[in-house]
């Protein structure tokens, strides 16, 4: 009988523990991410009353004869199953401390100093791999995750600018080439200029004989003026009015034929007109260059003269923003132009808003193939006469930064394809489809992806890679030690935790914006209870009869 009293007293304890865990389980029924615990119960060793004994030819075998000692908890073990999954509207809540304790409460917060942290210990979440680092969003030398509302992403200077549509094929309506100096010259009472007005009287003007203007520039035909790069050199002797330089220009533009071009004052500014429509590259440039004995000679001359309209068989005009360095926008306007060959067209910047400076402004020999498809730039005749293939770039230098030279390369589309330009009968659709340049911004909101990537869009609707979370798998998740406060550390059994990314080996995807629940199943908790209950009860009767069989055997000494 005492062996049934030590048996019922063990099966109190164990199913006192088994209510402890059933109510633990219960009472964290809406701890996020709470992962329930079950109890598993094993007998006691056994005493033996006799041995087994074998069979013999004339008997059979006996059995051993054990009589149990009682129960005990076996083990309590962690369901790891994912719990259901939770929207909460919060971008930093995720669903998946100096001391590396790991956890599957993703519902955290940003401290003062920018840290994505847990709000109630202020554990810095780890992040792995290099995202963010070279933008400077986070720490090199850390692995603490930084969520970079003070760092501004830095303007990105265009260096590409795509294209995509239609240039017709059949469509003829052929535009007059005309340029613009863009700028009216004043005189010191600040009226226009006119066409006597004498050179040194303009605004601006500190002249002097022996200074020059260089007039260079590319003819409507796409020779070189005077027939060389350096093309005119005309020194001043001093008195010479406006009216004597546009009669250079207009000599070195052949203004007399049918195939050259005519300057003329207008608005106080140079135009130079072609003489006839049609595929045109005239082109002028205008340099001023002081005299050694005039060594504080100026004279205002544009940076470059605009195209009001570009000379082709057929022109289409387009508009687009190009960003400099500091992230400043600068509208560029410009045409693509029909050549008098077939099939070839070229593109030409016409102007671009600020002091800009442009040193390639043409792309010649865009060719089209018998499919209407793009083909590639072809080869052309030179203003040297010889002929040259071009690169599909235009360069300029922007006024923030005028010794740097930008090329920005132009996106015409892929070889035989119609991912860009093609050639078709109809209207001419090109435009812009995109460019690689962005201003200045700062991080306006954060969400997470399912690879645990934080992904910041700023304010200047640029997204960027701020951090990755750093997962740590184990190979025994059950094996983890709770430390409370829903972080467990790795125990002997767990194994050593295996850093990765979310959706990379074994490890799962991240989902942002919710929050795992527990995984406690109520119906189960309850049948626990009533077992829990029930084995409690049997036990304390086995005790109750055993007490009393003790009593009745005292009472015969009586």
């Amino acid at each position: 009988m005492s062996n049934a009293l030590l048996a019922g007293v063990s099966g109190l304890q164990a199913h006192q523990k088994m209510l402890d865990v059933a109510g633990n389980n219960l009472a964290n029924l809406n701890t996020n991410a709470y992962k329930a615990s079950r109890t598993t119960f094993s007998e006691l060793l056994s005493e033996t009353l006799a041995d087994s004994s074998q069979p013999t030819s004339d008997t059979g075998g006996t059995n051993p004869m054990q009589i149990g000692s009682g129960v005990q908890v076996a083990s309590v073990d962690r369901d790891m199953s994912q719990g259901p999954l939770v929207n909460t509207g919060q971008p930093l809540d995720m669903a998946i401390g100096q001391k590396d304790v790991f956890t599957r409460v993703g519902a955290f917060t940003v401290d003062g100093e920018y840290y994505l942290v847990d709000p109630g210990n202020g554990y810095r979440v780890q992040r792995i791999g290099s995202e963010g680092v070279s933008e400077g969003f986070q720490v090199a030398t850390s692995d603490a995750i930084r969520i970079p509302y003070e760092v501004a992403l830095p303007a990105k200077v265009t260096t590409e600018i795509s294209f995509s549509g239609n240039l017709s094929a059949d469509v003829a309506n052929p535009t007059t080439n005309v340029l613009s100096a863009g700028q009216a010259w004043t005189l010191a009472s600040g009226a226009v200029a006119s066409d006597t007005t004498a050179l040194a009287d303009v605004t601006g003007a500190v002249l002097a004989a022996g200074d020059k203007i260089h007039i260079r520039g590319i003819k409507a035909d796409g020779s070189y003026v005077n027939g060389a790069a350096a093309g005119v050199e005309w020194t001043l002797a001093g008195g010479e009015t406006i009216s004597d330089l546009i009669t250079q220009i207009n000599t070195a533009f052949d203004s007399g034929t049918s195939t050259g071009a005519t300057a003329a004052l207008v608005n106080g500014g140079i135009r130079v007109t072609d003489n006839s429509s049609g595929y045109s590259q005239t082109m002028l440039e205008l340099v001023y260059e002081a005299d050694a004995g005039n060594p504080n000679g100026a004279f205002p001359l544009p940076n470059y003269f605009g195209v009001l309209t570009a000379g082709g068989e057929e022109s289409r005009n387009i508009n687009l923003e190009a960003i400099d360095g500091q992230g400043i926008g600068h509208v560029l306007s410009g045409a693509f132009v029909r050549r008098d060959t077939a099939n070839v067209w070229d593109f030409v910047l016409m102007s671009i808003t600020g002091d800009v400076q442009l040193s390639d402004r043409r792309v010649n020999g865009i060719k089209f193939l018998a499919d209407g498809s793009y083909g590639g730039l072809t080869a052309v005749t030179g203003p040297d006469g010889n002929p040259m293939t071009d690169t599909a770039q235009i360069k300029l230098s922007y006024p923030n930064d005028p010794t740097n030279t930008v090329t920005i390369d132009m996106s015409l589309g892929t070889i035989g394809g119609f991912d860009g330009l093609s050639q078709f009968g109809g209207s001419s659709t090109v435009a812009p489809s995109g460019q690689n340049g962005y201003t200045s911004g700062l991080l306006s909101s954060i969400s997470v992806n399912r690879e645990g990537v934080l992904v910041g869009v700023f304010t200047n609707g640029i997204r960027r890679d701020v951090a990755a979370l750093k997962i740590a798998s184990f190979r025994n998740p059950a094996g983890l030690k709770s430390v409370g406060n829903n972080y467990f550390e790795p125990s002997t059994n767990s194994g050593d935790p295996i850093p990765t990314k979310a959706l990379s080996g074994s490890a799962g995807s991240i989902r942002g914006g919710a929050l795992e629940k527990s995984n406690v199943d109520v119906a189960v908790e309850f049948v626990n209870l009533m077992q829990a209950q029930n084995g409690f009860q049997a036990n304390a009767r086995t005790i109750r009869v055993a007490n009393e069989m003790l009593s009745d055997l005292t009472n015969l000494l009586r």
